[in-house]
């Protein structure tokens, strides 16, 4: 179970960088990147900037998950 919880946390670990680095900074991002610089002017984001925010709070939730799962199971396994 542990190596389980540690290969899912390694694999989450590298999905949050990337989708972090995706994010728009203040020159542009994944929407910018695809052309894409046009922005809804209710939401002041573009949907593509919506549902990467989506997934990368989705992805910490279960990064954020792992860690306190690992955290508990190595603290009960002495």
């Amino acid at each position: 179970m542990s190596t389980l919880l540690t290969v899912l946390l390694v694999i989450t670990s590298l999905i949050l960088i990337l989708l972090v680095l995706l994010h728009k900074g203040r020159g542009g991002g994944l929407s910018d990147m695809f052309g894409g610089g046009v922005s809804s002017s209710l939401g002041g984001s573009s949907v593509a900037e919506r549902n990467l925010d989506r997934f990368t709070v989705g992805i910490g939730v279960i990064w954020f998950a792992c860690v306190i799962a690992l955290g508990l199971l190595l603290a009960y396994q002495n």
